[in-house]
């Protein structure tokens, strides 16, 4: 619900956006028009990097929530090697108490500690896995923050750029959008590097 109202609000801000180079194309300057296209143009890249940035959060969350899935499996394999282990160890000790059944039961060792082996290796492995999955949520998280400031940028490049036909064709302003606007795309980029 939160990312709904948030997106309500970016909706609303680029709607504002938009009237005020509406209303500065209908004034005919064309350094007006100019900034009416550069604030177009932030806006587009403030959406498209939005966008990534919720791509990022959501492929962070679901390596997450796999990881936790992997690491239950994994869990899982630990409680079935320390069972098999347990058995194998019983085995031994029937074993080596001798009788007729010793050789039976030495060979009930012997399976259970093959067996055994083979469910310690796939613990591991997923162990791995989780590892993995977690180092992927590490960069996706980083990839996100780095993405949020971008955008962040994106949209006070936005704001000011509106300050130059709030102030009737002032450049400074736009400037300054440009320089940010500059800086937030950058940003998008440093994010994946």
């Amino acid at each position: 619900m939160e990312d709904a109202t948030q997106e309500h609000l970016e909706n609303a801000e680029h709607l504002e956006n938009a009237e005020h180079a509406e209303r500065a194309a209908h004034e005919g300057s064309s350094f007006l028009t100019t900034v009416s296209v550069t604030i177009a143009v932030l806006a587009v890249l403030a959406a498209t990097v939005g966008s990534f940035e919720s791509l990022e959060t959501a492929e962070t969350i679901n390596d997450k929530s796999e990881a936790a899935y992997l690491q239950n499996k994994a869990s899982d394999q630990w409680s079935f090697f320390e069972a098999k282990s347990i058995k194998k160890n019983s085995y031994e000790i029937a074993a080596a108490m001798g009788g007729a059944a010793a050789d039976r039961f030495q060979a009930e060792a012997n399976r259970n500690d093959a067996d055994s082996t083979a469910i310690q290796a796939k613990a591991i492995n997923l162990e791995k896995q989780v590892n993995d999955k977690l180092d992927d949520s590490t960069v996706r998280e980083h990839r996100h923050h780095v993405l949020t400031f971008a955008v962040t940028l994106l949209h006070i490049s936005i704001a000011v750029a509106t300050l130059s036909i709030i102030t009737h064709g002032r450049r400074w302003p736009w400037i300054g959008s440009l320089v940010l606007g500059a800086l937030g795309v950058v940003a998008a980029g440093v994010a994946y590097v």
